[in-house]
């Protein structure tokens, strides 16, 4: 698994010209898989995200977690993060796994999340067309891969 995690001040999904879900802020997380994983990294990778201490201290230092700061946290999935740039100008997704096997292991990556931030984890829509707005904090943006855990 991959993920993007944005410390923004908003975020919103759009879908349809409507917006679908949105957040205060918190992080937005934006969330593949890869073919062949399962939901073993997934403890693991929620521990991450609701612990990374990104948000300033009273001193102006990142030293706080979205859990410190009681913020709120919205996940997207976006099978593009394992795009295969190598060859050619045209990304190849072979490495994104498939629907089956991704939507459940998004599904419980959102459910433990929710249960470990003790709060809802509004999401986009997996496989819709969506539009991602957010206002990035910072700009903070960090990349965490289950299998590069050095």
């Amino acid at each position: 698994m991959k993920v993007v995690i944005q410390r923004v001040r908003h975020s919103s999904v759009t879908i349809n010209n409507t917006i679908k879900r949105s957040i205060g802020k918190g992080l937005l997380v934006l969330f593949a898989v890869e073919v062949g994983e399962d939901n073993s990294d997934i403890d693991w990778l929620v521990g991450k995200v609701v612990n990374l201490r990104i948000f300033d201290d009273d001193q102006g230092v990142m030293n706080r977690s979205v859990l410190d700061i009681d913020g709120e946290v919205m996940v997207v999935s976006q099978f593009t993060l394992f795009a295969k740039t190598k060859k050619g100008n045209r990304p190849s997704y072979i490495d994104s796994a498939k629907h089956e096997t991704a939507v459940p292991i998004y599904n419980e990556f959102c459910q433990r999340l929710s249960e470990a931030l003790n709060k809802p984890v509004p999401t986009g829509e997996f496989g819709a067309d969506m539009q991602v707005e957010l206002l990035n904090d910072g700009p903070v943006t960090i990349i965490i891969d289950t299998k590069r855990r050095e």
